[in-house]
């Protein structure tokens, strides 16, 4: 039986359904790939009003202050000198569930900075875990649409979770984090947090570096049981937003010491797997922690509508000194999430109290849209340039630009020298303890055997097998025994 052919909303078949158009093998992505944008627009505009993704979370304030210094690699503003403190706003949610769901569950979680800097907002973007389950935002729809409730039974089903997944070998790496025992945490103030993709810090003198974010929690890693959660999200379906309220309105103020990982540029062509695939780790050994600042949260939000709920955080929210990476699901999101806030919020969501620079003043010439509130006086233009005082520019750009060559058209991600779909995948396998294992076999063939097809069963379970031998053969037999009971 033939295919149906993929189109786009235009009727127009689509010629790749996996890999985003780039300026090069591993360049940034270009504006002209309609399917992208098209795919990425009608997903942030699938709900309403709530988030698509990451709508359940919980919000605080607080301040980030430097400990060490690192004007090697950046010449940031606010991070120029140790000592230095920058106010902060943090959100942290849960990602496939919607608004009214429970926090203790088996769910990435959001972890997102907005820093308060005198040289604007700077927005850092990330979750709990170092990885994510794709590594192009073309497929990022249907990644979410797998695992949101199926559009005839209005629940989230084994089948599409798992039938996404068999068909995504490059998310073998996330699944082993998620069912793990860190899939569950116990509170945000017990999590870390990561940038999860590689950015790029650019000194004054003008040599790039590509950078990750790792946000270690001060109060020490702790995650509970699916048993444990089952029963708590019972009893306080908003667990983690009361321990985060509570702490804070005691005096328990949770902080985190933020490290990055530093590459040289230079390294990034040559590395033995691509640095900008999302599914990745760096090697510490490779390129280690190097300590940076203490994020501490002391203030709780007076409403959670107006300020954790309109909250915007959009990756491409940069200061001189931070700029992108080639990372293609960074690329993706640095026009989805300043869409998606366009969409709910409104074209002028960045007048709104939390998402309006604190330390400096915005000053260009947007105006009129929805609410406007920025009109500037009768004498004010909304033109550029102008003869009449205006803001202008400054001619110094934020960061060090990507070098880019080749082709345009869609690129799978350039192949490194030990680019692989399950090595790290089995890497972090091995780094657990025999408990560890079984709780994790444990939790994968808890949804894997519920599966009602075996064909996806089987693509799974290879998946499992490439990463590592032992950890297939466990997670085989464990499905196995459960489909027989």
């Amino acid at each position: 039986m033939s295919k149906r052919v993929l189109t786009t909303e235009s009727g127009a078949p689509v010629a790749d359904n996996q890999n985003s158009a780039s300026a090069g093998v591993g360049g940034p992505l270009l504006l002209q790939d309609q399917h992208l944008l098209e795919k990425l627009a009608r997903f942030n505009r699938e709900r309403i009003p709530e988030r698509v993704v990451h709508a359940r979370g919980s919000g605080a304030y607080g301040h980030f202050e430097v400990t060490d210094d690192v004007t090697g690699f950046t010449h940031a503003d606010f991070l120029s000198e140790t000592g230095r403190r920058t106010e902060v706003f943090v959100r942290f949610s849960t990602v496939a569930d919607s608004l009214g769901g429970a926090d203790a569950v088996r769910d990435p979680r959001g972890f997102a900075v907005k820093f308060y800097t005198a040289e604007g907002n700077y927005d850092l973007v990330g979750n709990n875990t170092p990885v994510f389950f794709i590594k192009d935002p073309v497929k990022f729809p249907d990644f979410i649409h797998s695992q949101k409730r199926d559009p005839f039974t209005g629940r989230q089903e084994p089948d599409n979770v798992w039938d996404f997944w068999a068909h995504s070998p490059e998310a073998t790496h996330q699944v082993t984090w998620l069912m793990g025992d860190r899939g569950i945490p116990a509170s945000y103030r017990h999590m870390n947090g990561y940038g999860s993709h590689t950015y790029q810090w650019t000194n004054a003198e003008g040599e790039a570096f590509f950078v990750k974010y790792h946000f270690k929690t001060n109060q020490g890693v702790r995650s509970l049981s699916s048993e444990q959660a089952a029963e708590i999200a019972g009893k306080d379906p908003c667990s983690h937003q009361t321990d985060l309220l509570q702490a804070i309105e005691r005096g328990v103020h949770p902080s985190w010491t933020l490290y990055v990982q530093v590459m040289p540029a230079a390294e990034a062509a040559d590395y033995r797997f691509n640095p900008f695939d999302l599914t990745k780790v760096w090697s510490h050994r490779d390129y280690p922690l190097q300590r940076v600042g203490r994020l501490v949260l002391d203030r709780n939000p007076d409403n959670v509508f107006a300020e954790v709920e309109q909250a915007a955080f959009s990756p491409n929210n940069f200061v001189p000194g931070i700029g992108p990476s080639p990372d293609k699901m960074l690329q993706g999101r640095l026009f989805a999430y300043a869409d998606a806030h366009r969409y709910r919020l409104g074209v002028n969501h960045t007048l709104l109290a939390v998402n309006a620079p604190k330390a400096t003043t915005a000053q260009n010439y947007g105006r009129d849209g929805l609410m406007a509130v920025n009109s500037q006086g009768r004498y004010a233009k909304n033109y550029e340039p102008n003869s009449y005082g205006g803001p202008v520019e400054t001619g110094r750009p934020l960061s060090a630009p990507l070098p880019v060559s080749g082709h345009t058209g869609t690129h799978e991600a350039p192949q490194h020298t030990k680019d692989d779909d399950f090595v790290q995948a089995g890497d972090l396998y091995r780094l657990m303890s025999e408990e560890e294992r079984q709780r994790l076999v444990a939790n994968i063939a808890g949804g894997l055997s519920q599966v009602s097809r075996d064909d996806v069963i089987e693509k799974n379970l290879a998946h499992f097998h490439a990463a590592d031998p032992d950890y297939g053969r466990r997670v085989e037999e464990a499905v196995r025994a459960l489909r027989e009971d």
